[in-house]
């Protein structure tokens, strides 16, 4: 079995080892095979290794041709843009380089003007600032100083786009007011801003508001801590609405009195050490328009005249009329200012930007690409700029093309603002700030009658603006001042239109006031006055006025008749001049009629202005109650017996709110706070009476408005006002008027509308107190002589001699005296008039009169009317119906008129000469005595003059300083008014021509009374000290009679029928004087007696007196009316002389009502 297993495994096995060897053979020759090819195979890929190493070293070599090729290549692109972009620039860069080179050598004299400019012209206006400018310039070229033919300012210190920034932020466009930008942000020392109007606060709260400006005020409470605050942070400060004193604690701060501590800068702050920042600013405001600085201020600080001008404001005004008008045309024109400002910035930074570039790269331009870039996208900028510019400026001429037709309402505006800001100077109350007024120039706007047709609608805005600018300003104006105000409105707006010259509106003011009478031709007629020849010979400066002379020379009758019609303004006026415009005509009335110039000015007004101006303002308490708002205080200026304080409580009371009055005065500031807070949270109305005793309070309450309105309003009750009263009064804070509503209620004018008022108030039971029979007959007698002594007082010093504040209280009190008088009478018997009439006239009225002739007339009033028969004389006794620009320099005028006057001035007094002829004359005669103290006055006046005169004439030609008094003078002989300086120790005199007249009169007689012969008739009105003169004459008398005592011999007088001139020879006794006037009455020198005024005269000369002394003290004669005799036309203690007993077929008394005095001077 094994074997054939063996042999049958065997018989298959022996095949395979078979086939296994030949397998074998054939591996062993595959495997050389392969060997072989193995072999080959390696010799092959070192080949190809080696041929694909010279390949990549090949490709290597290329590779590194093609990178510097590329290099290459892209330097060249580099170079061809740079210097593409670079060509623009060629020419201007190498006008610039020798521009530069030429400045650096003109860059001294420049420096120098610039910094003259920021240092010194900030106080100034536009036409100073050009004259400095002109006048250093041509300082500097005659150092030989090298200057720029032409240095503007504004390019040399800063650029377009920094002064399109600053317009943005509400600085206005003209010239000055970038002037001030410049200087207030250029200039080394801290701004101080003169800013009535608050428009350079306003531009930098703008500009500082994201630096987070700090706002405080030299009375706010944390003051201290403010400046702290602002030092420590680096953060901009504003000081608002100073005074003319600045807090001591910022004299180091202005001054920059560092202290360095260790690597830290100090300032000291009182006694606190403050850390210094770098980046402080500090801005300083007031709303005084002239402030008088120290020079310690001046050193310290950059003051800056920042009030608006005319062109400024007219410029922010065209902008509202288009705001509201055409607001697209505004929207757009102030987009396109942004946008150009913005451009022109952004070219200013790409321009930078590139200089820095190619002025910092290291190494060869063209490696840098980003020099490149910025070139590429400068040039691609400034091509865009460039036509936005353009296109830009076609844009903004076709804009200014259709504002232009509204400019004449912002040129309306302007004028109107400038004329209300003027009446500050009537008085310093009538404040108006710019915010209240571009209040009422948009209600305007928003107010008058709408029209598609543009010049309809102007003409109506225009209209409306000048009504409402009337009524609003009227308001708050005295009624003695609201004439002038609108008067003056008519006056500006026809300046503005040139419809009045220059010297037509100067000659309406002043007259013929500067001119002297002894230059003038002689007057032709005796009934032409020596100021109404005066005025007709200024007239003759004005071309319809030049032959006005030779006319009225000619034609005397017809002139004549027509001075003394009634009213001459509405006669034909003779010679052709009926056919004058109206203001030409005032112009004539003025000359001939003084007093009929009110009445032609009415006439020229309606003309100007419309009818509507010649309505009284009326004061409505409920329309001033809708206009205000909470913290918005009214304030009343108070005047004579015009208490507002009882219309505002029935004004509460009608409204159903409380009404709190409270009467300031010391330690009332309390009760103030208390009541103010309140009312502040629970509503009602705080009266503050009488402030002008409370300024501190005043100056509290404005700030603590002002912090309120920073504020939010709402926690604020609405039903919260405040109601002020107060007396006109320097120091009452600007702001607070400026912020407030202003109002004035006056007592109405006339016998009839005082009455009626008086009655108004009466109640029913008032009036039906008493059934006695003489009651109500009293009480409107009280009434008749409250009104009447009310009355008087617009008549001045022919109504009292001294203004009494005659109220309602004495009304009150008189009227209840009698009701006491009447309760107390016993059946059957009648008043006691005496009674009634000593407590009118001593107590109740006459409690305030302090002048002696003042109390006679009172008595008198009582005498005439409180008797009997009262209604019979009531009725008989009524007071009277009352009715630019030229070539020659201010300076120039008045130095050409101080030589005129020096030349024309006498010479002084040689006292040696004097002394030896009164020695010669008898030194102890009483009238020399008196001669020598006169002519010793006069010595000083004429040495004063004609010092005066000569530094006036250098301080003009800058030799010597001009002083305060120089600039007085300055001011006052350019207005033909009396130097404050000359009025010292003269006398006073309505215009400086009759001064100067008075003054040579006055000298030559006393050189003719020294140097010649005593005068036959003495010209009273030219002596210092009549009285003294009177007493000399006394005294002569009495030497001339043995044992006449002096205090025995009285003065009595008689009035001659001649004038001066018939004079031949003196009295035997006493003295013979002239130049004496009626003033209230006539004289009529036929029979030596007073009559009553003639029609058109005011004041009657009176002919030669005769004064002497008799050795007697008798009374006088009754029926002789004591006059008064005063120097002045101003009837007060200091003017008065004496007595003079004039005759009259009329009771005393009656001259007494009518006022009746003589005067030695009515000019």
């Amino acid at each position: 079995m094994a074997m054939a297993k063996y042999f049958e495994v065997n018989k298959e096995v022996l095949p395979l080892k078979a086939n296994l060897a030949v397998q074998e053979a054939k591996y062993q020759r595959a495997s050389e095979d392969l060997r072989e090819a193995e072999e080959l195979l390696q010799q092959k890929e070192n080949e190809l290794a080696d041929v694909q190493k010279t390949l990549e070293e090949a490709v290597s070599k290329k590779q590194t041709v093609l990178t510097e090729a590329k290099k290459c290549q892209d330097k060249m692109d580099a170079a061809t843009a740079l210097i593409g972009g670079l060509v623009g620039e060629k020419i201007r860069w190498t006008e610039q380089i020798a521009s530069f080179k030429s400045e650096t050598e003109r860059l001294v004299g420049d420096v120098i003007l610039l910094t003259a400019f920021l240092s010194y012209t900030g106080p100034f206006n536009q036409e100073f600032r050009s004259y400095f400018l002109s006048l250093w310039t041509k300082q500097i070229i005659e150092k030989m100083i090298p200057i720029s033919a032409s240095v503007n300012v504004i390019d040399n210190l800063t650029d377009r786009s920094q002064i399109g920034e600053w317009n943005i932020q509400g600085l206005p466009t003209d010239e000055l007011s970038i002037q001030n930008g410049i200087i207030a942000t250029k200039a080394r020392r801290f701004p101080l801003l003169i800013d009535p109007q608050s428009q350079g606060k306003v531009w930098i709260k703008n500009m500082e508001k994201q630096n987070q400006l700090i706002i405080t005020a030299l009375n706010h409470k944390y003051f201290r801590n403010h400046i702290e605050d602002s030092l420590n942070l680096g953060q901009p400060i504003i000081i608002e609405d100073v005074a003319e004193e600045l807090d001591p604690c910022l004299d180091n701060l202005l001054d920059r009195n560092l202290l360095k501590v260790g690597t830290q800068y100090k300032v000291k702050i009182g006694d606190k050490e403050v850390d210094w920042n770098p980046d402080f600013r500090c801005y300083i405001t007031t709303k005084l328009p002239n402030p008088a600085y120290t020079p310690e201020i001046f050193a310290r600080t950059s003051i800056i005249d920042f009030t608006v001008t005319m062109r400024g404001l007219e410029d922010q005004l065209l902008g509202r009329v288009i705001l509201t008008e055409r607001k697209e045309l505004e929207d757009e024109r102030v987009q396109l200012v942004e946008t150009v400002t913005i451009n022109m910035k952004k070219m200013k930074e790409l321009e930078a930007n590139l200089l820095h570039k190619l002025s910092t790269t290291q190494g060869s331009l063209l490696d840098d690409v980003t020099v490149i870039e910025v070139l590429n996208t400068s040039k691609n900028t400034a091509i865009e700029v460039k036509e936005k510019i353009e296109v830009a400026k076609v844009t903004e001429g076709k804009i200014n093309a259709a504002r232009e037709e509204y400019r004449v309402v912002a040129t309306r505006g302007s004028v109107l603002y400038f004329l209300v800001c003027s009446m500050t100077m009537v008085n310093n109350m009538y404040q108006t700030s710019l915010v209240q007024f571009l209040d009422r120039f948009d209600a305007s706007m928003h107010n008058s009658a709408k029209t598609h047709i543009t010049q309809k609608r102007i003409k109506r805005i225009i209209n409306y603006l000048t009504l409402e600018i009337y009524r609003y300003k009227s308001r708050g104006l005295y009624e003695k001042d609201k004439f002038l105000f609108v008067l003056l409105m008519a006056l500006s707006i026809d300046r503005q239109l040139e419809l009045i010259t220059f010297d037509e509106f100067q000659t309406f003011i002043k007259g013929g006031a500067a001119i002297n009478l002894n230059d003038c031709p002689p007057v032709p007629f005796r009934w032409v006055t020596d100021e109404t020849w005066l005025n007709l010979v200024q007239l003759t400066n004005l071309s319809p006025f030049v032959n006005i002379l030779t006319k009225v020379s000619g034609n005397e009758r017809a002139w004549f008749i027509w001075f003394k019609k009634d009213s001459p303004e509405n006669e034909v006026i003779p010679d052709g001049f009926n056919s004058l415009d109206p203001f030409r005509k005032m112009l004539l009335i003025r000359s001939w009629c003084m007093d009929r110039t009110i009445a032609q000015s009415r006439k020229y007004i309606s003309h100007s202005l419309g009818e509507r101006f010649a309505e009284p303002v009326v004061l409505n308490f409920e329309e001033l109650l809708l206009e205000s708002r909470e913290l918005v205080p009214m304030i009343c200026f108070l005047s004579l017996g015009s208490d507002p304080s009882s219309n505002i409580e029935l004004l509460a009371k009608k409204n159903e709110l409380k009404c709190h009055p409270i009467s300031m005065g010391q330690g009332q500031e309390i009760h103030a706070r208390k009541l103010i807070s309140t009312c502040m949270d629970e509503g009602g109305w705080v009266l503050l009476q009488n402030c002008h005793l409370g300024l501190d309070y005043m100056n509290e309450l404005m700030v603590q408005i002002l912090e309120l309105e920073r504020q939010s309003k709402q926690l604020i009750n609405p039903g919260f006002r405040i109601w002020i009263t107060t007396e006109p009064h320097p120091m009452f804070p600007i702001t607070l008027l400026q912020m407030s509503l202003k109002y004035t209620n006056e007592p109405p004018a006339g016998i009839r509308a005082g009455l009626k008022r008086t009655y108004t108030n009466l109640s029913q039971d008032f009036l039906d107190y008493s059934q006695s029979p003489f009651y109500l007959s009293l009480v409107y007698s009280i009434s008749f002589l409250h009104t009447v002594v009310q009355e008087r007082r617009k008549f001045g010093p022919l109504g009292w001699n001294i203004p009494y504040e005659f109220n309602s209280s004495d009304w009150l009190a008189s009227c209840l005296f009698v009701q006491n008088h009447l309760d107390d009478l016993e059946p059957g018997k009648g008043i006691s008039w005496v009674t009634v009439r000593y407590m009118l006239g001593e107590v109740q009225y006459g409690g305030r009169v302090t002048d002696d002739y003042d109390k006679r007339l009172l008595n008198t009033f009582t005498r005439v009317w409180f008797h009997d028969a009262l209604f019979e004389e009531i009725m008989s006794i009524q007071p009277k119906e009352s009715s630019s620009g030229t070539s020659e320099t201010r300076e120039d005028r008045v130095a050409r008129q101080v030589r005129e006057m020096l030349g024309k001035t006498p010479p002084a007094f040689d006292l040696f000469d004097v002394k030896q002829v009164l020695i010669a004359a008898g030194a102890t005669s009483s009238m020399n005595i008196f001669l020598r103290q006169e002519i010793d006055r006069m010595q000083r006046i004429i040495l004063l003059v004609r010092n005066t005169f000569k530094d006036l004439l250098l301080a003009v030609e800058g030799t010597i300083i001009m002083s305060e008094n120089l600039r007085d003078a300055l001011d006052n002989i350019f207005n033909a008014r009396v130097p404050t300086v000359f009025k010292r120790g003269s006398w006073v005199s309505s215009s400086l021509g009759f001064w100067f007249t008075e003054l040579v009169d006055r000298h030559t007689q006393f050189y003719n009374w020294c140097f010649g012969s005593r005068p036959v008739v003495f010209w009273m009105s030219g002596f210092f000290n009549p009285q003294g003169f009177l007493t000399a004459m006394r005294q002569e008398v009495a030497r001339a009679h043995q044992g006449w005592a002096l205090d025995q011999v009285t003065m009595h007088n008689d009035a001659l029928k001649v004038g001066p001139e018939e004079c031949k020879k003196p009295p035997k006794e006493g003295v013979f004087v002239h130049g004496l006037y009626v003033d209230g009455a006539g004289w009529d020198r036929r029979t030596s007696r007073l009559v009553e005024s003639t029609n058109k005269v005011l004041f009657t000369l009176m002919p030669v007196v005769h004064i002497y002394a008799i050795y007697s003290t008798a009374a006088k004669n009754p029926k002789l009316y004591t006059c008064p005799v005063y120097k002045k036309i101003n009837r007060t203690d200091l003017n008065y002389i004496c007595p003079l007993w004039l005759q009259s077929n009329k009771p005393p008394d009656h001259w007494v009502l009518r006022g009746v005095a003589l005067l030695c001077d009515v000019k």
